[in-house]
């Protein structure tokens, strides 16, 4: 299965086209979005951005960030499918999401308790019989990585992420928030990626078999 995943376009439109472009040229078997879709957007501006993805005709999977509004968790558009809380299944593999993030100081329009986000991720969870065929798609990144580090040198990930990692060891985890952590990391043997800010260009290309894994970091930027 072949998956481009994208986070933290944080508004902008001339992106999400060209991100559009190239999932289309690369013959994606599914869209993955990690959310910040707006920057303290309106639910209008989010759907419009996601239409753009709609219009590929591939199926896309997205959770909102915590710049988005909460609103978003409304969203009906076919072929764009809401994660947060959910499962979805393509091919061999399942999908769960979890978007927002843990409280900021910065009091960002959708932040969640930690006690929430667990509540998220076992309601999605609760029919996956095999997490080693399972991917997460969330905003935040798990605590206590090399993916959730700022600039201050502080870890701003989520906790009850990280715990649901350790506990289920599912394959492969997308996120983003933390723009300066772009990179790959592990934990234990689930391969764990902050595919960086869209809003610069970036995005990741991963091809994904259960035994075998490759993540590319790509740019739209020339």
């Amino acid at each position: 299965m072949k998956l481009i995943v994208g986070s933290d376009f944080h508004g902008s439109e001339a992106m999400i086209k060209k991100f559009a472009v190239e999932a289309i040229g690369e013959k994606a078997d599914a869209i993955l979005i990690c959310g910040d879709i707006t920057n303290f957007g309106t639910l209008m501006e989010a759907s419009y951005l996601l239409s753009i993805l709609a219009e590929t005709r591939m199926p896309t999977l997205f959770v909102p960030g915590n710049c988005d509004p909460p609103s978003l968790l409304g969203v009906n558009l076919e072929g764009v499918r809401l994660l947060h809380g959910e499962a979805a299944t393509y091919g061999e593999f399942s999908f769960i999401g979890v978007g927002g993030s843990p409280p900021t100081p910065f009091h960002t329009p959708f932040e969640l308790s930690e006690e929430e986000i667990t509540a998220e991720l076992k309601k999605a969870a609760e029919n996956i019989t095999d997490y080693r065929r399972l991917i997460i798609i969330s905003h935040s990144p798990p605590y206590g990585t090399r993916l959730d580090k700022t600039r201050l040198r502080l870890h701003a990930g989520s906790l009850s992420i990280r715990r649901f990692i350790e506990e289920k060891k599912p394959l492969l985890v997308f996120c983003g928030h933390i723009h300066e952590a772009r990179g790959e990391d592990r934990m234990g043997d689930t391969i764990i990626v902050n595919v960086g800010p869209a809003k610069d260009g970036n995005y990741v290309l991963a091809g994904v078999k259960k035994n075998n894994i490759s993540i590319e970091f790509r740019s739209m930027i020339s």
